[in-house]
């Protein structure tokens, strides 16, 4: 303890004496007055005075000493030293259950630094093991945590690391900003993609700012490897399917061209063969062009549009049917207004394609759901029947289908923010389409 620790103890004895004061003062006034002989009133004055004071020193050590044990006990503690125990404590009065609950929480807090010590390798060795960086800085933007993808990432180690400005290691960046959002760093192997998010957490008593980064590029890349695969399995499959009958009936006539002499029917022969060829080639062309179609479809150009008017107009646009459209809420929605009729279109046709089959109907209504408007499109057909492949890119049930329509509605609809569903429809038989989009801004 300090200099003023020492003070208070020492003032504790004109305390104990005081306490004794009255007591021995009224002895020696009891015995002056008293008929005794002076001898033995000295004698007896000095004799209580030397045990009042010997009695006050050995009361101030007896309070003193275990004051002193309790002041270096919680003393240790402040320090963090648990290894120092008062001896003899027990529960006999006071003094002694103080001493005890002392040595309690000195063990109570021995074991929270063991399981604080632990908790943090803990979490150490799990941070080390995610593929993400992960970086924790404190108020004045310095590094205080980092684990091994983040080493990794500003090519640092943690002891050199911790304690630089966030600006030094070249992530200034994201502390500041939206998050999550994406941002690119350059590195040795190129150019990389990375995801921030950021988040407040309080680490050993400070406040940090933990900030986690995710490597994008490594997913994108390889979703992209797989894009790639599913287009050409889906291109070989289709070109073969045309091809390999053009190679079968281009040998057929060659053969038949060979004969000598030809047979009477060779030209009309000759002349359904290539018919065939150039049907196959036309739907071969076809093909290339609903691809394309479907690979060039540009950012949409929002303006405002009433929903009603563009339902009103794609319906009429069926003319193999009528189309019932149900009347909704008065609503406007943010879009472009060519493609969200391509869109509707879309739907409205395959509904249409299904309800033909069983001379069923088709209807349009529409409802609003929070912040966003749900269009469905309902029809009386046979149902869905696989639902796995029916956003996958041109694959088709029908016979002459393209195998693009719902992918490229789907399209449509996430690039306004929205988002498509086919369902079957659990009431009635049919399937039903769900297009989602928000509502205009002004909206309620």
């Amino acid at each position: 303890m300090g200099s003023s620790g020492r003070r208070r103890t020492h003032s504790a004895l004109p305390w104990v004496l005081l306490a004794g004061a009255p007591g021995v003062g009224t002895a020696i006034v009891l015995l002056w007055i008293a008929d005794y002989g002076t001898a033995v009133r000295w004698s007896v004055t000095l004799g209580l005075a030397g045990a009042w004071i010997v009695l006050g020193l050995v009361l101030k050590t007896r309070l003193h000493r275990p004051l002193r044990i309790v002041a270096n006990l919680l003393a240790a503690v402040r320090q963090g030293d648990y290894s120092v125990r008062a001896r003899g404590a027990g529960t006999n009065n006071p003094l002694a259950l103080t001493l005890h609950e002392v040595n309690a929480l000195e063990e109570l807090l021995r074991r929270e630094r063991l399981d604080a010590a632990e908790a943090s390798g803990s979490l150490q060795h799990v941070l080390d093991a995610v593929g993400m960086a992960v970086f924790a800085f404190d108020d004045e933007r310095r590094l205080h945590l980092v684990n091994r993808a983040g080493e990794h990432l500003i090519g640092l180690a943690e002891r050199d690391a911790t304690g630089q400005a966030a600006a030094d290691i070249g992530l200034h960046e994201t502390l500041t900003g939206r998050a999550p959002r994406t941002i690119e760093r350059s590195d040795p192997t190129g150019v990389r993609r990375w995801q921030v998010r950021r988040s407040a957490i309080r680490l050993a008593g400070k406040r940090l700012t933990l900030v986690v980064l995710t490597d994008l590029s490594s997913a994108l890349r390889e979703e992209e490897r797989e894009t790639w695969r599913r287009l050409v399995r889906v291109l070989s499959h289709e070109i073969n399917n045309s091809l390999t009958p053009i190679k079968s009936i281009v040998a057929s006539i060659r053969a038949l061209l060979r004969r000598d002499p030809l047979p009477a029917d060779w030209s009309s022969d000759v002349e359904r063969g290539l018919e065939i060829v150039s049907g196959r080639a036309e739907g071969l062309e076809r093909f290339m062009s609903a691809y394309a179609r479907l690979a060039r479809l540009p950012p949409p150009n929002l303006v405002e549009c009433d929903l009603a008017d563009c339902i009103q107009r794609v319906a009429k646009l069926e003319t193999r049917m009528t189309v019932a459209v149900q009347e909704g809420p008065g609503v406007s929605v943010r879009a472009d207004p060519d493609q969200l009729e391509q869109a509707l279109l879309n739907l409205v046709r395959n509904a249409a394609d299904a309800a033909l089959q069983t001379g069923g109907g088709v209807a349009v209504r529409w409802q609003k759901i929070d912040e966003h408007l749900e269009i469905l499109v309902e029809d009386e057909g046979p149902g869905i029947a696989e639902t796995d492949n029916l956003f996958v890119p041109f694959y088709s049930t029908k016979a002459d289908g393209a195998g693009i329509g719902l992918v490229l509605a789907r399209h449509i609809a996430e690039s306004h923010d929205g988002a498509l569903d086919l369902v079957n429809r659990s009431a009635v038989r049919g399937a039903r389409a769900s297009l989602r989009l928000p509502v205009a801004t002004h909206e309620s």
